[in-house]
């Protein structure tokens, strides 16, 4: 859990309202049944856009929206996280919050044209459970014979290795382009069509025998798993988007095949995590989305807020519902827990032999 010791540092009434919401925060996780972690059970993997974070708009975030932030990663063991801006100062002050053996893997700042927004990437996690393999990178498409100048993404999906428990898995984290708000921009199709071919190659290319000099191929080891998760800018399960991630062979979790959307209208299925199962790795009956709205920054804490909500650039302030998306987030979490234990298995193997 993060440290809460430095609330009482700070004034009376603050330290009372984001204690009361801490509450009730860590109660509505319990009651939409995200699993208590432990150090050997079933890794715990988020993906969370977090809304500009951070940006200074509206007068940045309040020490309640850290605090809160902190509660809802520690409650998972590695976590995808979108829209992290150039300075990184709110990611390590959510760091400092939940202790020294959480740990994160950042990529550079992407160009602010063609829909970069200036963002970052980053993978949180908890050395404890999880630990990083090596692996890290960014996907440039490759050019083609028929294709020599390839259009590439407007943020560049980043790749990093990790290992929990017995499994070592491959995660690949984007924010797809979202353009027009339709369901179907040609942009976004095609750099979600051309993201699941490019990584369903590689991993198939993992696992096919590799050839020896007149000596039978050698089969290679079962491929690291790999799991795509992010901000896909999915408008609905139906669309063509959603398809083509199953298309080139990715399968979303059967846990998070029939659930509520992840934006505030929950009507949007903007963030996904589909997998390509590789070895000692499976599926749990347990995910979903972690509204947290239920909790913090509800309708009716304006009252309390209100007064604190500074103006935009032009004088006119925003309204409560707006300006607590700069707070927490206009994205919900998208989580779900993988078994990464097969000690069992691999014992009953060897009796059995």
């Amino acid at each position: 859990m993060p440290y809460y010791a430095s609330l009482r540092r700070e004034s009376p009434d603050v330290r009372k309202r984001v204690a009361e919401g801490l509450l009730r925060l860590r109660k509505s996780i319990v009651d939409q049944k995200v699993p208590l972690r432990t150090v050997s059970g079933d890794v715990l993997i988020a993906s969370w856009n977090i809304r500009e974070f951070d940006s200074r708009k509206y007068g940045g975030r309040l020490i309640d929206a850290f605090y809160y932030i902190a509660e809802i990663l520690s409650h998972f063991d590695l976590i995808a996280i979108q829209e992290v801006r150039d300075d990184l100062s709110a990611l390590d002050r959510v760091q400092s919050l939940l202790g020294s053996w959480w740990k994160y893997v950042v990529t550079d700042v992407t160009d602010a044209g063609l829909g970069g927004n200036g963002e970052r990437m980053a993978f949180l996690y908890d050395s404890r459970k999880v630990t990083f393999g090596g692996l890290a990178g960014e996907i440039v498409l490759p050019p083609s014979k028929i294709d020599t100048e390839v259009l590439q993404f407007a943020r560049t999906p980043f790749v990093c290795g990790f290992k929990s428990g017995w499994a070592k898995i491959d995660l690949c984290t984007v924010h797809i382009y979202y353009g027009d708000g339709v369901p179907l921009d040609p942009r976004r199709l095609a750099e979600i069509e051309k993201l699941a071919d490019f990584l369903a190659k590689r991993a198939k290319k993992a696992a096919q025998p590799k050839p020896t000099d007149g000596k039978p191929a050698i089969k290679p080891p079962e491929p690291d798993t790999l799991i795509l998760l992010g901000d896909f800018n999915i408008f609905d399960t139906k669309d063509a988007t959603l398809k083509a991630i199953t298309d080139a062979g990715f399968k979303i979790p059967t846990v998070l095949t029939d659930r509520k959307g992840s934006n505030l209208g929950r009507d949007k299925f903007y963030d996904q995590i589909a997998i390509w199962r590789g070895k000692r790795f499976d599926e749990t009956d347990r995910g979903g989305v972690l509204d947290f709205y239920d909790a913090v920054f509800r309708a009716e804490d304006e009252a309390i807020y209100g007064p604190l909500i500074n103006p935009a650039k032009s004088g006119k302030p925003p309204t409560y519902k707006d300006w607590k998306t700069y707070q927490m987030s206009d994205h919900l979490v998208l989580w779900a827990a993988f078994k990464v234990d097969f000690a069992e298995t691999y014992l009953a193997d060897l009796a059995a032999e």
